[in-house]
């Protein structure tokens, strides 16, 4: 039995169910749609492919020693969290006032689309996170045992993050279409925008005005 597998996979199972930014922008956009909720836990999966890769890579390294473009990703990653929150914070006062349900991005009347914006979004909340690379090249060593080859276990270590992404956000986004019927209603839907938004805005915040680790 490989023990440090399976102390790994308890850690990545906790890093990626962590509530967070990614699962902040799951839930905004499952309240819009199932289409746009399952691809936006597809592109969060993309993303975190990116970052493992770069572990991998030894490319983490390079936000480690140049501070300046560390700060770069940060910045635009809290932009970019900041945008997303703002909009839902917005559209849930409006429609908290209206007292009209809609889509959580202002409904999906081209699914095409939905699913476009879902990809894109989840992609970039969670690539635009300079911390994730960082987190990975610390964390993945750790993971190796003594005397096996780096590389091809670090990829193992990354296939199970991605994985595991794979399953949990594209879940959560189907439990928030099948709660659909409550999750929907106006008081609820502009609560949970509201909610959402609020995590969004403030982990924005925090990337924006953070300091290098």
């Amino acid at each position: 039995m490989d023990a440090h597998l399976i102390a790994f996979c308890g850690v990545a199972a906790g890093m990626v169910v962590m509530p967070g930014a990614d699962f902040a922008v799951v839930v905004r956009n499952a309240l819009g749609s199932r289409r746009t909720g399952v691809a936006t836990g597809v592109g969060i999966a993309g993303g975190l492919l990116v970052h493992t890769a770069l572990a991998v890579a030894g490319l983490a390294a390079v936000l480690v020693a140049v501070p300046t473009l560390f700060r770069t990703v940060q910045l635009l990653g809290g932009a970019y969290l900041l945008f997303l929150g703002s909009r839902a914070v917005v559209a849930a006062v409006r429609r908290g006032r209206s007292g009209a349900a809609d889509g959580a991005a202002g409904g999906d009347q081209d699914p095409g689309r939905g699913v476009v914006r879902g990809l894109r979004q989840g992609f970039l909340t969670n690539a635009l996170n300079p911390k994730a690379p960082v987190l990975f090249l610390s964390l993945l060593p750790q993971f190796v045992p003594a005397g096996q080859p780096a590389v091809p276990r670090t990829l193992l270590l990354s296939a199970i993050v991605v994985a595991m992404a794979l399953i949990w956000f594209p879940g959560v986004a189907l439990l928030v279409d099948g709660l659909g019927t409550w999750l929907r209603r106006p008081a609820a839907a502009s609560w949970v925008r509201g909610v959402s938004g609020g995590m969004l805005v403030a982990l924005g915040a925090v990337l924006l005005t953070g300091v290098r680790p």
